[in-house]
């Protein structure tokens, strides 16, 4: 056997000296890699063990990951986090014997996770803390964890090592648990109303449902092109057709297009179609889920932003259509009988980049709501009776065949939710697709237009873009932020 490294001698090479200590602590018969833990408490379990004016409580076992190290000479404060949180440990030459000097002083770093049993006391600052009776390490953290504990400032850093992050990140923690129990309550919102949640194919012949550029990619088994999914729309329809009366899907949805603090082309979207209702049923539908997800996630229904402006998600929420929103902002009761020319003109005087002269009508007006109009929605706001143009899917308005029975939810300066009263009538449905403009066109799906001529139920159907209602519950500055793996280009061209 070689001679056992001197740690005195080895290089300041952080990632060096803890490779060195694992050596050493191999050689001398211990793999913290093939060690073991019995973990009966986390750490946020601990404070109500210890009572007020008790002076030592029960023995814990707890394990996690150490982030802040003070040792001393006969006593070290090692703070530990796990899944709960965080907890303090009292590690102590009395206790440890020899082991505190052999061992704990030398072997120990921050970053490594460590298993500690001992009995709960408090400090006189009194923080609960562990005394810790027995020790063991049961991983070897070989490069050490940024250097201050107040986290990973550097953006690429934080997205591209979210290890890191979250490690060292207590906020970045919170967003992140706070998603997963925003998905987990609107489960149980739905699952209480009798939905059935559903799986339906990431991978489409057709990329169908919305209006976005698809990524594309090839089967070689089936020798064949397939689109990954750009909405979960028309398998859910078809799950209708075949009698399944409350459906949802919580998926990923792919568009290949760009990038922002609003967009990522990876990101999740939850899908709700429910049949014998319409849209203004999925307007009590989301207002119910949104109140009864914040409550149960945030224990209250008002969030406030980091500029200190209150939205509050209680109660009634405004409800005001498209045109009138448009006529209010532009000032011009004639607007929808203006020619595209006029409008273009109109939003070079409004201070709206002059849009292109290649686009549609529709699309200049819609421009003044999405640059001049959504933005400042901060409350909760259902913009109904959009264009029809926006949407091939959706029944249009009696009375009004410019406009479908559509509203997007609007919250905290852009869409949240948008929701119909689903096109079911597949005549109709063809023509609209058909007649759906852009550059964007979705080519016809002509097994959807199949199943629906088998007869679908009047229906309302509403998506919610999960990692936009955790931005509005978190507080959060970019999409990035609430994902836990956002898109990244590879290192080597980022």
């Amino acid at each position: 056997m070689s001679e056992k490294p001197d740690l005195n001698a080895i290089s300041h090479d952080l990632h060096a000296v803890r490779k060195e200590k694992l050596a050493l602590l191999r050689a001398g018969g211990e793999d913290p890699f093939r060690a073991e833990w019995n973990q009966t408490h986390v750490s946020n379990e601990c404070p109500a063990l210890l009572p007020e004016g008790v002076e030592e409580g029960p023995e814990v076992s707890v394990a996690g990951r150490i982030v802040a190290l003070r040792v001393m000479g006969k006593a070290s404060f090692v703070k530990i986090l796990d899944r709960g949180g965080l907890i303090q440990t009292y590690f102590t030459r009395d206790a440890l014997g020899d082991a505190y000097d052999t061992h704990f002083k030398k072997m120990i770093d921050s970053g490594d996770f460590v298993g500690v049993r001992g009995k709960l006391f408090r400090t006189k600052t009194g923080e609960v803390t562990v005394r810790v009776a027995e020790y063991k390490m049961v991983a070897k953290s070989l490069r050490p964890l940024p250097e201050k504990w107040a986290g990973l400032t550097d953006a690429e850093k934080i997205y591209r090592q979210r290890y890191l992050d979250l490690v060292v990140n207590e906020e970045s923690r919170r967003r992140l648990f706070i998603r997963s129990r925003v998905v987990e309550s609107i489960r149980r919102f739905l699952w209480s109303r009798q939905f059935t949640e559903v799986e339906t194919p990431a991978l489409h012949a057709i990329a169908g449902g919305a209006a976005a550029r698809p990524f594309e990619t090839h089967s070689n088994a089936l020798d064949c092109d397939f689109y990954l999914r750009i909405a979960l729309e028309l398998h859910l329809k078809r799950c209708l057709v075949g009698g399944m009366d409350r459906v949802f899907e919580i998926g990923r949805v792919f568009r290949n297009e760009g990038v922002s603090v609003k967009h990522s082309p990876e990101f999740t979207m939850l899908e709700a179609y429910q049949a014998y209702t319409d849209y203004r049923g999925m307007m009590e539908l989301v207002r119910s889920m949104i109140q009864k997800v914040c409550a149960e996630v945030l224990g209250t229904t008002s969030v406030v932003r980091p500029d200190g402006v209150a939205i509050e998600l209680g109660g009634e929420w405004r409800e005001v259509k498209y045109k009138d929103l448009i006529v209010e902002r532009t000032g011009d009761p004639q607007w929808f009988s203006r020619t595209k020319e006029e409008k273009i003109a109109a939003c070079k005087a409004l201070g709206l980049h002059e849009p292109r002269t290649d686009w549609e009508d529709f699309e200049v007006t819609n421009e003044v709501f999405g640059k001049l109009i959504e933005p400042g929605l901060i409350q909760p706001t259902f913009v109904t009776h959009i264009p029809k143009e926006l949407c091939p899917l959706a029944k249009v308005t009696l009375g009004d065949d410019s406009t479908i029975d559509v509203f997007e939810l609007c919250i905290n300066g852009q869409e949240i939710a948008p929701a119909y009263s689903e096109q079911n009538d597949p005549g109709v449905q063809r023509q609209m697709l058909q007649l759906q403009a852009g550059a964007e066109t979705q080519k016809i799906d002509e097994d959807f237009l199949l199943a629906l001529e088998h007869g679908m139920p009047p229906a309302g159907g509403l998506g919610i873009g999960i990692d936009r209602l955790v931005i509005l519950l978190t507080g959060a500055a970019n999409i990035r932020d609430v994902i836990l793996f956002p898109t990244l280009a590879p290192e080597a061209q980022a």
